[in-house]
């Protein structure tokens, strides 16, 4: 039996590799756009961030998202991001 490959992503916050299924994806679509992306799914530049309410205040500290985005990241995007990550951890 093969065992199945796990993808891996980097945390833009951390530089840790993660599985992909443990962070959230953070999209700047073909509009300039940034939306969280929870299918993984949207056409666009993307980052991932681990789902950690510490990381999201690591990443908004250092700027990652802007950074990797290659755009000004609204801080309402931040606001969203722990209450997406609260939202996720209660279920």
């Amino acid at each position: 039996m093969r065992k199945k490959k796990i993808p891996m992503r980097k945390c833009i916050a951390s530089q840790e590799m993660y599985p992909k299924k443990d962070l959230i994806r953070i999209v700047r679509t073909p509009e300039n756009d940034v939306e969280i992306d929870p299918t993984g799914k949207k056409s666009g530049r993307g980052a991932y961030l681990y789902a950690d309410l510490k990381n999201v205040d690591l990443a908004e500290k250092k700027k990652a998202l802007d950074r990797a985005l290659k755009v000004k990241v609204d801080p309402s995007i931040y606001d969203e991001l722990r209450e997406y990550i609260r939202k996720r951890s209660s279920q």
